[in-house]
């Protein structure tokens, strides 16, 4: 079915009905991404300020055959945010839809609206001595409709889940303009389809998340954080066993880091404080949320002691204030930032079953080495199975130089990670950038499923059309 574009008659007929308020001129914020891989464009924007205005603005959407394009932070790294062909669009921007609109402590459940930012749900839930575990880089600009529509994952995923294990309920716009008023916050509701798990990670191609209900924890009594060297991902894995053998599943965080993603910080980032005065080859950053009673730092001086004498680790730095942890986390965290500044050649969003990562990084290297003299920065999730796999130029060339082959680059780690039964999008999700990926590697039946609910929801295929499914 033909659409339509966003033009001055659909201007008109929204600004009859919600007012003058609700468009807003276009800025280069909403046409960009953080990548640079595409650049989108618009063809009227609209700040909803409630549900009611959302469901209005699809309705009107529908009837005229405008695509509609939902925004929640612009922090998607696969293109999902912004479309770059067909008609103009109608961008549908959540960010006057903040609320914290309650807080249940003895449930455990908080429930805020889509555009309420990542780190403003954290505090939120802070404040009632409670943990919202979702942790990304991007915390203190992502937005929790954006989070769920990705399925986003994060530096907690081990022992919280990714976003869609931390959500209950959802408010949200169907491509009909119809409000599903699904806020549940029961646990337990065995009630038919499950519209929440179909709507997150879906990337806006069959609704528009409004609000959440999303699950809270209690805040851990002590925290410990440490880098610890090992001497080989094989090394790393047998740190986490340990690790949980002997704390449980108090074990939050535990990612795998390379010389590289080290090397990259001096390079760029050089007021980043660094554990070791020698870099070492492999280091991991473990944290632990423990209940009362325990100590943290006793808690990972035991496991180092057990591990140095097992061979699994050399040396390593526990944190012994705030402060420190901070040092080291930051470590962890700006290597993102550091890789932007090399600028890659090609960026990888894996996962492969965890007893397989020592053998994927040892046939990476060669299958890579195979296509030219890159650097490679393989760091991330060790504990989920997720690396982020990126290529990027030898030193003192631009990306640039290694245009022709990015698409050889890419398609080397996706094959090597598909004959390893792995994924090409482990939390990014798909956008615009992996459909040709997830059309190639997907399961048929599966993407054959996928069409099916597509066409269901939305028969004209006005939902953020190009992300996730091929046209």
């Amino acid at each position: 079915m033909s659409l339509n574009p966003a033009d001055d008659r659909l201007a008109a007929l929204i600004r009859s009905e919600l007012g003058d308020d609700i468009l807003r001129p276009v800025s280069d914020r909403y046409l960009d991404e953080p990548r640079n891989r595409f650049v989108g464009h618009i063809g009227l924007l609209a700040l909803p300020r409630n549900v009611e205005d959302v469901a209005t603005l699809v309705r009107l959407a529908a009837a005229a055959q405008v695509p509609v394009v939902p925004y929640g932070g612009g922090t998607g790294l696969v293109g999902g945010q912004v479309m770059t062909q067909g008609p103009a669009p109608l961008l549908i921007s959540l960010e006057r839809m903040t609320a914290i609109r309650a807080v249940y402590p003895t449930e455990n459940v908080l429930v805020a609206e889509a555009g309420a930012v990542l780190s403003d749900v954290q505090d939120a839930a802070g404040t009632a001595d409670r943990l919202f575990p979702l942790s990304l880089a991007a915390q203190g600009s992502c937005r929790i409709g954006g989070n769920l529509s990705t399925n986003a994952g994060g530096v907690n995923v081990l022992r919280y889940g990714n976003a869609r294990d931390l959500c209950l309920g959802l408010e949200a716009v169907l491509p009909d303009g119809q409000i599903w008023h699904g806020l549940s916050r029961l646990r337990k509701d065995n009630t038919g389809y499950d519209l929440r798990n179909l709507l997150i990670g879906a990337e806006g191609t069959l609704g528009i998340i409004t609000a959440a209900a999303l699950k809270l924890f209690p805040r851990p009594a002590a925290t410990g954080t440490a880098v610890f060297q090992v001497p080989s991902p094989e090394a790393a894995i047998d740190l986490l066993a340990a690790a949980r053998d002997q704390v449980g599943e108090t074990v939050s965080t535990f990612e795998l880091i390379h010389r590289q993603g080290l090397d990259f910080l001096t390079e760029v980032l050089p007021d980043v404080r660094q554990p070791f005065d020698v870099k070492p080859e492999w280091c991991v950053l473990i944290e632990l949320g423990l209940p009362k009673g325990q100590l943290a730092a006793d808690a990972l001086t035991t496991l180092f002691e057990h591990a140095e004498a097992q061979g699994l680790v050399s040396d390593g730095v526990i944190a012994q204030s705030e402060a420190q942890r901070a040092d080291l986390w930051a470590v962890r965290e700006r290597i993102p930032e550091a890789n932007r500044l090399i600028g890659s050649v090609s960026s990888h969003d894996i996962s492969v079953p965890i007893s397989r990562i020592p053998e994927f990084i040892r046939q990476g290297a060669d299958v890579v080495a195979a296509l030219g003299p890159f650097r490679i920065n393989c760091f991330g999730h060790l504990g989920d199975g997720n690396l982020h796999y990126n290529v990027f130029p030898p030193k003192g060339q631009n990306r640039s130089d290694y245009e022709k082959e990015r698409s050889l680059v890419k398609t080397a780690v996706h094959d090597l990670a598909d004959r390893f039964d792995g994924s090409v999008s482990a939390e990014h999700g798909i956008g615009r950038l992996k459909t040709s990926d997830l059309e190639h590697y997907g399961d048929p039946a599966k993407l054959s499923a996928m069409r099916a609910i597509k066409a269901a929801l939305d028969p004209k295929g006005i939902m953020n059309p190009g992300a996730v499914l091929k046209g």
